[in-house]
């Protein structure tokens, strides 16, 4: 197993986690198969408890895992599936020692900081670095390490004295360590400065670790003069000094390290030059030049709660992303406070009330992504009422769901007490109630969590088509609340659909309005699995509705349904093309195909 270490300098927020998820595309580009860990120092067990405006969003794996939002990165850059052993925490290393040394494992010693806390570091670095992430047996051949924080921390201190160790473990031969670093570029005097630099690689190095590469964050390409001077200080080759300077969008960064060889400083490093071939990246290429060149617009108004820091909702405009790439639109979000909406609001503040109602009705779609407690809960409801009445293409997840939910029962039913149990304890009719099988007591880990299957009810339905018919799906799930399986019938009748539940049938995890263009609430969070080549079915849905193309996708997936089944086609791969057009391998041939109004053609 070979190791690359992504240590961070300076300041926070350089992008270390974009910088490692492209290293590895980069790799897998050579032909090598990657996996990655991400390290953060606090004390949580895990990202679970934490707010967003304080971490950005907590990202869910399949088994469960509430990570750090950097792992959602390598998924979708790498399309590769991780566990929670892949996202190490203080927490975690000090919670394993302890209970080994209740156990009785330590045989008596003095259990300290070195060696026992920075051997269990190295022991479960070793241990997730094996555990297969892409779908194929066997360990991978690069596994990419980033350490959170920034080098001085006094938190990351463990962990910087078991990676220095690490290091030594397994051989020069084995580590390379790529640390980002800032290089800021003074206005007064339009200088680019290395001494930040500098000193961040100078106390590196004090802690017992020496950088291989330099992966030096700056607003404009480095001058040569200025690699020079950070290799004779920073003991580091000039060929191994990359620039990653601001680029468009951060498909770019793997297109940044290929074009100044990066892939060769560390392969050299690693010794794989005898095994790792070129990087073959035409695809990747062509999806991030293409993002830059989509001009016609699709709005998508986003309401909910934590509209201080996008990072907080990360997956689900990575997803939009996707989706708008795939029908050839340039994505714009409309950021709406759901509090905003409410009518207190238009009384203690008019303009923001009506700002925010104008971008709501300005938009060509609504989503109302997931979230927790009671504020903003009533605009989101109103955003619902307006879009199920206004025929507005509308996607709710998770609490977005169980809103649109409240709503229809609110409207159609005409309870107007209807609730969550969440937000009122007491209503008479609670649309949504809490789940008998979570902890009323301990918060963290203990909601429904991970990858559950979702059985369709019916095929003649949006969202069954939009997966290709399939007759179930597994989608990943954080919701300690669900729709009243004792209402569902009254809501039915209504005229609300609930098309995919679990396989107990009580479970509600899809719902539909089928006279509307584009309504659909989902329990389960589908923006963690979007991929930029593979959008989820449900995002692409809403672009597609909310541009005048989900007729054409929905026909079209029908189509080639019909003729695979007959057995006179068969669709192996869909990339997509410098052209712009997606790339298709039909019975062995491959050629462009695009949308229009009448369909796929190819």
């Amino acid at each position: 197993m070979k190791y690359v270490l992504v240590t961070g300098g300076v300041v926070s927020g350089l992008g270390k986690g974009v910088t490692a998820s492209s290293i590895g595309l980069l790799l897998k580009a050579c032909g090598l198969r990657v996996t990655s860990i991400k390290i953060d120092p606090y004390l949580n067990t895990d990202a679970g408890t934490m707010s967003p405006f304080e971490h950005g969003e907590v990202f869910v794996l399949d088994d469960g895992g509430e990570v750090d939002l950097d792992l959602g990165n390598y998924e979708r850059f790498l399309d590769i599936k991780l566990t929670h052993d892949n996202n190490i925490t203080t927490g975690k290393i000090y919670q394993s020692v302890i209970d080994k040394e209740r156990r009785g494992d330590y045989l008596g010693k003095t259990v300290q900081v070195v060696p026992h806390i920075t051997d269990a570091i190295q022991e479960w670095i070793e241990r997730a670095a094996l555990i297969p992430v892409d779908g194929t047996d066997g360990p991978a051949d690069v596994c990419v390490i980033e350490l959170g924080g920034t080098i001085g921390d006094i938190e990351s201190m463990p962990f910087i004295e078991a990676l220095g160790q690490f290091s030594y473990r397994v051989g020069s031969g084995n580590f390379c360590l790529i640390h980002v670093s800032l290089v800021p570029v003074l206005k007064v005097v339009g200088e680019q400065k290395t001494k930040p630099t500098q000193h961040s690689v100078r106390g590196l190095r004090s802690l017992g670790l020496t950088p291989h590469v330099l992966a030096c964050r700056s607003t404009m390409v480095l001058d040569e003069n200025v690699k020079r001077k950070l290799s004779q200080f920073c003991h580091v080759p000039v060929d191994s000094i990359i620039t990653l300077y601001d680029v468009p969008n951060i498909w770019h960064i793997p297109l940044l390290l290929k074009d100044q060889k990066a892939h060769e400083a560390i392969l050299k490093v690693l010794n794989l030059h005898s095994i790792a071939g070129g990087p073959a990246l035409e695809e990747w290429t062509a999806r991030a030049e293409m993002c830059d060149s989509l001009h016609e617009p699709v709005r998508i108004a986003m309401v909910g709660k934590y509209m201080g820091l996008s990072d907080s909702y990360l997956s689900v405009l990575k997803a939009l992303k996707h989706a708008s790439l795939r029908c050839l639109k340039k994505l714009v979000v409309d950021w709406v406070p759901a509090g905003d909406l409410e009518d207190a609001t238009a009384q203690e503040n008019p303009a923001a009330h009506k700002a925010a109602w104008k971008l709501l009705k300005g938009a060509d779609g609504i989503l109302v992504p997931g979230g927790f407690g009671d504020r903003g809960v009533e605009g989101k409801i109103l955003a619902s009422k307006y879009a199920r009445e206004n025929k507005v293409p509308f996607l709710g997840i998770c609490l977005g769901m169980q809103i649109a939910v409240i709503e229809f029962a609110r409207s159609v039913l005409n309870l107007k007490d209807a609730n969550s149990t969440e937000f009122d304890t007491s209503t008479k009719n609670p649309c949504v109630i809490f789940m008998p099988e979570v902890s009323k007591t301990h918060m963290g880990g203990t909601m429904r969590l991970g990858s559950r299957r979702t059985y369709f009810q019916v095929m003649d339905c949006k969202s069954a088509k939009l997966y290709g018919n399939k007759s179930y799906i597994d989608e990943r799930h954080r919701h300690r609340y669900e729709v009243n399986p004792h209402m569902v019938s009254q809501l039915e009748n209504a005229g609300l659909s609930f098309t995919g539940k679990d396989e107990t049938g009580q479970r509600m995890e899809i719902v539909e309005l089928a006279c509307h263009p584009y309504f659909i609430g989902v329990q389960f969070h589908p923006e963690f699995k979007s991929r930029p080549g593979k959008p989820s079915a449900l995002f692409l849905g809403l672009i597609a509705a909310s541009c005048g193309q989900l007729d054409s996708i929905l026909k079209s997936s029908e189509s080639w349904k019909k003729t695979a089944k007959n057995g006179s086609v068969e669709v192996s791969t869909m990339k997509l093309s410098r052209n712009g057009n997606m790339k298709m391998t039909v019975n062995g041939l491959s050629n462009d195909a695009y949308f229009n109004g009448n369909g796929l053609h190819y």
